[in-house]
């Protein structure tokens, strides 16, 4: 995956590095009201336990951004501000100290604001992100973006706005063209990496609930990251923040670019499975989290865990993890580094397991 990285240059959020060869970033966003500062906080402390690396927050008016100052002061995690039609609320972040500001070339465009904008921030060694979203692209047909050009509309809005950063002497930026339509989002993102080197904020906007927004943020993140496309990720869902996050790291960890905890492997289970394999797996995965989530025990990143129903893939499927039980009747077969070990039943298969994961002995 290395070998074929898009490599971008290097644009460092707060203490977050992007780009180049670092790790892709896990970001969210508040949504909390900013000027809710307690409220803000509390959400910003539960991102950051749930492993959120980069934190965004709205800044509607002026009590927003007055806000963001107490709230980077109390923060652990880099702060970006989301500015949208007034550049002084953005000219008050930089103020305020934050990390990085987004800025929307569809509703601030005029140049001599633009310009202030990325003088002060790189006096301030603050990076900004053009965040360029499909709806609020500015353009003179307004029918245009329904077709088929909406990706290069994105992208030609993109540069455009680079440009006008670039004459201000700003470097520091970060890029993402965000549409609802994931084929579009996808296309933008590929033509923008043949046009610039900046770092890419990738996502997917309006997913919608849980189920769906998932779905739609992992086809096409997902397709770019195997690309080599994609330097920090946003899982945009209608839904708890904290949801993003979970959603991010089994994005990540699925392709193999990131490693938070055992991975567990399991079938879908058919006529053959004789255990309740699928209570198995729900409780084993929430017993998991706990104990992780209490830092009990040392848990590998790297540990694959395959919990199976039946003897047609079960053995192999539960000798290729490090640990692993393939089910017959009751009771199982527990694999460790592709050994068999012994039998384990049904009923204490998560104790041993647990155990196991932990490094304790029987």
């Amino acid at each position: 995956m290395d070998n074929k990285r898009r490599i971008s240059r290097v644009v460092r959020i707060g203490r977050v590095p992007i780009g180049g060869r670092f790790p892709v970033a896990i970001q969210s966003m508040v949504k909390a009201k900013t000027s809710n500062v307690p409220a803000a906080l509390g959400q910003i402390r539960k991102l950051q336990s749930a492993g959120c690396q980069i934190v965004r927050l709205a800044v509607k008016d002026l009590a927003d951004a007055r806000a963001l100052k107490k709230i980077k002061q109390n923060c652990r995690i880099p702060v970006v501000a989301d500015i949208h039609f007034n550049w002084r609320l953005g000219m008050e972040a930089i103020e305020a100290g934050v990390d990085k500001i987004r800025l929307n070339p569809g509703n601030i465009y005029k140049k001599e604001e633009v310009v202030a904008l990325a003088r002060a921030a790189k006096l301030k060694g603050i990076p900004i992100r053009v965040g360029v979203n499909s709806g609020s692209v500015r353009r003179k047909n307004a029918g245009l973006m329904k077709n088929k050009v909406q990706a290069q509309e994105m992208v030609k809005s993109a540069l455009e706005y680079i440009k006008l950063l670039e004459g201000a002497g700003m470097r520091d930026i970060v890029v993402s063209l965000k549409a609802s339509d994931i084929r579009q989002t996808v296309i933008a993102y590929r033509l923008m990496a043949e046009r610039c080197n900046y770092p890419f904020h990738l996502g997917v906007t309006a997913t919608g609930p849980l189920f769906s927004g998932v779905i739609k943020s992992s086809i096409a993140i997902g397709s770019l990251l195997l690309e080599g496309i994609g330097d920090t990720i946003r899982i945009s869902l209608t839904d708890e923040p904290q949801q993003e996050i979970k959603a991010a790291k089994g994005i990540l960890q699925a392709l193999g670019l990131g490693h938070f905890g055992p991975q567990i492997i399991s079938c879908p289970t058919c006529g053959r499975c004789e255990v309740d394999l699928v209570r198995l797996v729900n409780d084993f995965e929430k017993k998991l989290g706990a104990a992780q989530a209490s830092g009990r025990g040392k848990f590998p990143k790297e540990l694959e865990v395959a919990l199976m129903g039946c003897v047609v893939n079960g053995p192999g499927e539960a000798a290729e993890a490090d640990l692993g039980v393939a089910f017959g009747k009751k009771e199982g077969i527990l694999f460790k580094n592709g050994k068999p070990v012994r039998k384990v039943s049904f009923r204490n298969c998560i104790t041993e397991l647990l155990k196991e994961i932990r490094g304790k002995k029987r």
